[in-house]
């Protein structure tokens, strides 16, 4: 087959390797925003030109004849990339822009559960103009303020995160309301949040090992967001998790998947990708993404044991009922190396070498340019490394040595996956449930 591949970030390297790994991929055809030298090794034909550009995206199709497509970021999906390729006959395993809304509208995906009762809403309103804004924050005690379109990873403020006053977080919410038309305002959880990927062919929904991000740029959970600076999973299950937890949070997916093919009349073919919250008395929703995460499709795809094209076939012919999806059942660590200055003010054009890496360590390329004496970084996320083994305290040496490797102006989050910092959220979910 030839497929292509949209997107160039490390999210979509681990895409590309599962992709070209398949006995059944002759050509890998990549359409890029930049060079990522680790995808263009894997790939036969490699273009750069705008992910959003929707109709440049069918050309490249049209003139090299894929037999499938999938997409790796959001932004290509909300600008309608899957449904110009459908429209020259080329399937996709990835959503159409109005199914993709379960990411790009946060207003969208509220209102959808609340009309079919999907449980995991949290108490929330849709505000168009600032009018009532701050008396119904007010009322909630805590709060959220969620940009209702695409932010890359920063659209929503958490009081005592990001803002610590109620005026404070309406002034974010009439920013909002000025970019994207609307603001959610919705209470805000207490507990720990997970991720839960699924592959959903509109009738069947195939859960991914549950995995926990970190969106903190510091150790210990400290400074602003970031796309990610890693992510861990243990075999099986999470250990501040329920086997309850999980199914609740299957069946919400389950649900909003019915839920989307009865209001716009076609099925979700994709990955739904779910950002759960352990509560108190039981699992809510925080938000839908309609494709891989980034880092978490480093942990899910390290793990993946079905070949992967066999998958996204299985997606776009509905048939996932029919293939028997496996996972192995170790443990994998994530972590980033990132420019100094990231995410705020981040160093770019320095150059970084990858020394000796030991068994067991895979890395991943991002925002680097490979330049004729080596690696430098653009200035966002650089090099994702990923350690895999029977224990989550084997990945997380091994994830840690990946990162030391790498010499340069860089810095990571050593923290991702040590005994100290899942044994603080396991005591933290104790307490909350008594």
């Amino acid at each position: 087959m030839k497929i292509l591949l949209v997107g160039n970030g490390a999210r979509e390297h681990i895409m590309a390797e599962k992709l070209a790994q398949s006995p059944k991929c002759e050509e890998l055809l990549v359409f890029a925003s930049s060079m990522n030298p680790g995808i263009e090794t894997l790939s036969r034909i490699y273009h750069v030109g705008d992910l959003n550009d929707a109709k440049a995206v069918r050309a490249f199709a049209e003139q090299n004849k894929p037999d499938f497509a999938v997409i790796g970021p959001e932004a290509p999906i909300a600008a309608g990339v899957v449904d110009e390729l459908e429209e020259a006959g080329i399937p996709c395993a990835s959503p159409t822009r109005k199914l993709g809304q379960l990411e790009s509208s946060k207003s969208f995906t509220r209102a959808l559960l609340e009309k079919y009762h999907v449980p995991g809403n949290p108490y929330f309103r849709i505000f168009k103009s600032e009018n009532g804004l701050a008396e119904y924050a007010q009322s909630l005690g805590q709060f959220v303020v969620k940009a209702d379109g695409l932010h890359g990873g920063k659209g929503v403020l958490v009081q005592g995160d990001h803002f610590e006053t109620v005026e404070e977080g309406v002034e974010a919410a009439k920013k909002f309301i000025e970019s994207d038309g609307s603001v959610v305002i919705e209470e805000k959880f207490v507990g720990q949040e997970f991720s839960l990927m699924s592959f959903v062919d509109g009738e069947s929904v195939v859960d991914m090992p549950p995995i926990q991000d970190h969106k903190r740029a510091f150790v210990g959970d400290k400074g602003p967001n970031t796309g990610g600076m890693g992510s861990y999973n243990y075999p099986l299950n999470l250990p501040f998790l329920t086997k309850q937890d999980l199914k609740d949070a299957h069946e919400i997916t389950v649900r909003t998947a019915a839920a989307l093919q009865q209001e716009l009349g076609r099925p979700y073919k994709g990955v739904m990708y779910g950002g759960f919250i352990a509560v108190k008395n039981g699992v809510r929703l925080i938000e839908y993404n309609a494709r891989l995460g980034d880092p978490e499709a480093m942990n899910a795809l390290s793990l993946l044991e079905t070949d992967f094209v066999d998958v996204c076939k299985a997606i776009i012919d509905c048939t996932l009922d029919r293939l028997n999806i496996r996972f192995s059942d170790q443990a994998t660590v994530c972590k980033y190396v990132v420019p100094e200055g990231y995410p705020t003010n981040p160093r770019k054009g320095d150059k970084i070498e990858i020394g000796e890496l030991p068994g067991g360590v895979k890395f991943y390329l991002a925002s680097v340019d490979q330049r004729t004496d080596g690696l430098y970084m653009l200035g966002s996320r650089a090099v994702a490394f990923v350690g895999m083994a029977d224990t989550i305290e084997e990945a997380e040496t091994l994830a840690q040595k990946g990162v030391e490797s790498v010499s340069g102006p860089i810095f990571y989050r050593e923290d991702i996956g040590t005994a100290e910092l899942i044994q603080a959220r396991v005591y933290m979910m104790k307490k909350l449930r008594g």
